[in-house]
């Protein structure tokens, strides 16, 4: 019962605010579908992965440096974890500096990259060049979080993430409807709301004393060079959905124009939501992983990790259902076209297959970078968008077309699956043995 409830103390809180931060795009997305419809849609899905990029590397760093946090605390080595602390922060400072301004200076390339032309781009354009330019506030608020959640704060973790939602949300409305800024004003908001997260999670650092830039010089490099190591795999777990919208829009440009374009927006509005809650339980339970491994405490790790994989795979089943007989109003809920809302309902389900599998490569990624198995984090973080682009080379053109770009997803998702246990059982046999 111990294990139950110290699971769930850290896993809720994780699964809403990793909800909360995928549900950002759906704000902007519910505001300006409703206020300038497809286009502005089509604009959002484009231009999102930029914002997803920043908020990945703010995510990687701080799990990084979070994880040897957590393995030091429970080695009894306090100095150690203060210095990772102060390692992580300097790495987030710099990284905000760096991302700001190249991110403002390659919008246009970005966007053209990511399939943006025309209207689409004019108005990509505006929206990422105001996120660029609060890219600090991004990459830091999210970079905090995982620090407050891994020294034992998940619940204050999650207001942090909830307040900066809200206020999201009440400045779309402001700005988008009521001034009609529209989607620049979606930006702005997104913006405003990363900083409040950001100013919520430094007070807390601060309260508790852990705020700190003092680590030696000559242990910096050594450190900062751990934590990307580490971080590397939840950085790429953030960014996969965001890669496969990517992959998944650059092709559906090609085989399907911009109505299929505009279909995939709604799904992955609703469907990432899905796989961050998913990658949620995984990172939620890193910190009581990473604690049991550095203590070597191993039957106590797997029995987190089982608790893990079951929920994991629930909340995938209860979320399949729920967008199964809601699938007939997500495009209404966006604002789209008839026609729109009549192929997400006739495509929504091909996509539902394969939500129980990502449970299962979320869950077991975390498990390996909460351990240190870096290599295996790695492979299945990027393996599911290779195998994807693969499948899309091959599949349409002897197949089908764009409803074959829709299946190439469920086969690279299953096939990651059968990856992640067949490394998890390599894992357990050579170095989980107790």
């Amino acid at each position: 019962m111990s294990e139950f409830r110290t699971f769930f103390k850290y896993v809720i809180p994780s699964i809403l605010s990793f909800a909360l931060s995928g549900v950002y795009a759906i704000v902007d997305g519910y505001f300006v579908g409703n206020s300038i419809g497809d286009i502005g849609l089509s604009t959002i899905n484009v231009a999102y992965p930029i914002t997803a990029f920043l908020q990945a590397v703010g995510t990687g760093i701080g799990m990084g440096g979070a994880v040897y946090y957590s393995i030091s605390r429970a080695e009894q080595k306090e100095k150690r974890a203060m210095e990772f602390m102060a390692s992580s922060l300097w790495i987030l400072i710099i990284s905000s500096i760096l991302f700001t301004f190249l991110t403002y200076i390659a919008t246009t390339p970005l966007l053209r990259l990511l399939g943006a032309e025309g209207q689409l781009l004019a108005l990509g354009e505006e929206y990422t060049k105001i996120i660029a330019l609060g890219a600090g506030l991004q990459i830091i608020g999210t970079g905090l979080v995982p620090f407050i959640r891994n020294h034992g704060g998940p619940f204050y973790a999650m207001v942090a993430m909830i307040a900066g939602f809200v206020a999201n949300i009440i400045l779309d409305y402001v700005f988008v409807w009521k001034l009609g800024q529209g989607i620049g004003g979606a930006a702005l908001a997104t913006v405003i709301g990363q900083g409040i997260t950001m100013l919520i999670s430094l007070v807390y650092l601060l309260r508790k004393k852990l705020f700190t830039l003092a680590v030696p010089i000559r242990k910096l490099a050594n450190y900062s060079k751990s934590i990307i190591k580490i971080g590397v795999a939840p950085f790429g777990l953030t960014m996969t959905p965001n890669i496969s919208l990517i992959i998944i829009n650059r092709f559906s440009i090609y085989y399907g124009g911009d109505q299929a374009v505009a279909v995939y927006a709604c799904i992955a509005y609703i469907i990432c939501i899905v796989y961050l809650i998913l990658q949620g339980v995984g990172d939620g339970s890193q910190p009581i992983i990473s604690q049991y491994y550095g203590a070597k405490q191993i039957h106590r790790l797997k029995e987190i990790r089982k608790l893990a994989y079951g929920f994991g795979l629930l909340l995938a089943v209860l979320s399949c259902i729920i967008m199964y007989v809601t699938k007939d109003y997500i495009g209404i809920l966006f604002g789209s076209s008839p026609e729109v809302n009549a192929e997400i309902s006739k495509i929504l389900p091909i996509f539902l297959i394969s939500v129980p599998f990502v449970a299962i490569c979320r869950v077991t990624t975390a498990s390996f970078y909460a351990t240190e198995e870096s290599a295996f984090s790695y492979i299945l973080t990027f393996i599911e968008p290779i195998f994807m682009l693969v499948f899309m080379f091959i599949l349409p053109p002897l197949f089908g077309g764009q409803l074959m770009i829709w299946w190439s997803t469920v086969f690279a998702r299953v096939l990651s699956a059968c990856l992640a246990l067949i490394l998890k059982r390599r894992v357990d046999r050579k170095k989980l043995t107790s």
